[in-house]
């Protein structure tokens, strides 16, 4: 199997779509990119190391695609593959849905709406299982120490920077976000009633 090949490919479609919503945003007046700007204390030390943990991927990624460094064998490496576009189908239905409401980092300007509807009724946060599996496929498919080390730190700056936008959601949205919380689970799932909530 050519997986150097379905790997750019995974990374084009996934970069693809940010880089097209952030456009799309751009000419419309919308600041899309708000990480670290005018934030202090832990809100910034977070988003600052998810913004290094989410760019400084991108070159381990490319790397070893170039190199071909891959220590696992074709069922994983394909079964990566799949991983990796379900990543890219769901962050562009992540995408979609929230219009003109999306934005990297939590935002400081520009009025954003509570969106509930489509993928968003199934995940409090599609666009980063999106960026999770995305990085998963492709550590399968070129799996090495710097890939996986890149993507255990991507991810888990990713969860913080979730744990921070929960908070930041309960304060702007109050009892809509809280019943919202309530129903669909932060990554995948709709909440039976009498489960807790937060998770």
């Amino acid at each position: 199997m050519p997986y150097r090949l379905l790997a750019v490919l995974v990374l084009t479609l996934f970069y693809g779509t940010y880089l097209a919503k952030q456009w799309s945003q751009k000419r419309r007046g919308i600041r899309t990119m708000q990480i670290g700007r005018g934030k202090e204390g832990k809100t910034n030390t977070v988003e600052t190391l998810m913004g290094i943990a989410t760019v400084g991927i991108i070159p381990a990624q490319l790397m070893s695609i170039l190199l071909g460094w891959s220590h696992l064998g074709a069922n994983a490496r394909f079964t990566g593959f799949l991983v990796g576009l379900l990543g890219d189908m769901i962050f562009l239905t992540a995408v979609l849905s929230m219009k003109d409401s999306w934005r990297a980092g939590i935002p400081e300007s520009g009025k954003t709406e509570l969106v509930t509807g489509g993928i968003y009724a199934y995940s409090r946060n599609p666009a980063f299982l999106g960026f999770y599996l995305q990085y998963i496929g492709v550590t399968l498919m070129f799996c090495n120490l710097l890939t996986a080390g890149f993507t255990i730190f991507a991810i888990s700056m990713l969860h913080r920077q979730i744990l921070q936008e929960e908070q930041y959601l309960a304060a702007s949205f109050g009892e809509a976000y809280l019943a919202y919380q309530h129903r669909v689970s932060r990554y995948l799932g709709r909440r039976r009633k009498g489960r807790n909530e937060g998770t």
